[in-house]
């Protein structure tokens, strides 16, 4: 997997699967809780590690640094 996550994105990522996680485990309720804290995991664990999936089918590299 090389890098097409670039750092600010990245942050914008990880800052958005951590806020979802804490308004599911915060202020929700039930099945609510699990499917937004499911969908939490997505851009967390992007963010985490630099690469996007979806990005790489699209042709998408916002990482400055060619790896």
């Amino acid at each position: 997997m090389t890098c097409n996550v670039g750092g600010v994105e990245r942050t914008i990522r990880i800052l958005v699967g951590v806020g979802l996680l804490l308004l599911a485990f915060l202020a929700l309720e039930g099945t609510a809780r699990w499917v937004v804290g499911v969908i939490a995991v997505v851009p967390l664990a992007t963010g985490i590690a630099k690469f996007c999936p979806l990005w790489s089918l699209l042709g998408i590299n916002t990482c400055r640094v060619k790896t």
